[in-house]
């Protein structure tokens, strides 16, 4: 998280900024730049390019986060959907790396939450708790009194409930 936020606040503000070696070097590729542009088209459009775990981490994370705002229509949910089992499959060398770039912690990673939540308002509550089990294997806290194990006693009850 430190890595990330010395890049950010030297982060310049230019459009298509030219990316040079020492950009590079600093981790500012066109997955960087697209990740703090505010547009999820050119988010999109860099998903496959290769790029520092962090980097693709923080790509795949904002993807997420917006499209979960909008998760109510079908196009951004199944975007939702999709980017996070990539994130969720790539997680366990993403973690090595954020690890490493902080102090062996990782950061909250709101990826958990979202995908659980979304699968529990599809009614895939398996999955959903699945989704929440990964994050405890990970050590990942959900920023809540209960954490995840909160998340999934509320999962069991909605499952029961709606039995």
């Amino acid at each position: 998280m430190k890595w990330l936020n010395s890049i950010f606040n030297k982060k310049e503000k230019k459009e298509n900024p030219e990316i040079s070696p020492e950009r590079l070097e600093n981790g500012w590729d066109e997955v960087f730049d697209a990740t703090f542009s505010g547009d999820l088209d050119k988010m999109l459009s860099v998903t496959e390019l290769k790029t520092k775990p962090i980097n693709r981490h923080y790509l795949l994370q904002t993807i997420i986060s917006e499209t979960y705002k909008l998760r109510k229509e079908e196009k951004y949910r199944n975007i939702c959907i999709e980017h996070s089992e990539k994130h969720l499959k790539e997680f366990s060398e993403i973690a090595i790396e954020l690890k490493k770039n902080d102090s062996g912690n990782l950061p909250r990673v709101s990826t958990f939450q979202n995908y659980a939540t979304l699968l529990t308002e599809l009614g895939e509550y398996e999955k959903a708790i699945s989704i929440c089990k990964m994050a405890i294997s990970f050590g990942l806290n959900d920023g809540t009194k209960s954490n995840y194990q909160g998340r999934i006693d509320r999962i069991n009850k909605k499952m029961l409930n709606n039995k």
